[in-house]
């Protein structure tokens, strides 16, 4: 009996571990906007997959999805835009990329 309750404990703590860190990093980008350094990039993340891309004065319309730590955000054709979601939350573009790391806007 005492090794079920045990094993039963365990399981809780993993469990419990588990989703502490999704419900951390806030469950998705969905609802949150993400800034670069500067404040030149922007990004507004809406429902139904629907975002904002500010550069500076300007704004597009975009579109995003989001797999597990990947957000893909597309703004027309040819300008698709792939990030990587850190453990602290913050979204990394490729490398080289003109858009390097966001972090989310308080």
């Amino acid at each position: 009996m005492k090794n079920n309750f045990m094993g039963s404990k365990l399981l809780l703590v993993l469990a419990m571990g588990s989703l502490t860190s999704t419900v951390g990093c806030g469950g998705g980008v969905k609802g949150n906007t993400y800034v670069d350094n500067g404040n030149v990039v922007q990004i507004e993340f809406k429902s139904g997959g629907k975002a904002y891309m500010s550069m500076g004065p300007m704004t597009n319309t975009c579109t995003y999805t989001e797999s597990g730590k990947n957000v893909t955000v597309n703004c027309g054709p040819g300008e698709t835009l792939a990030f990587t979601m850190d453990e602290d939350g913050a979204l990394n573009g490729p490398p080289g990329g003109m858009v390097s790391r966001l972090t989310k806007k308080k």
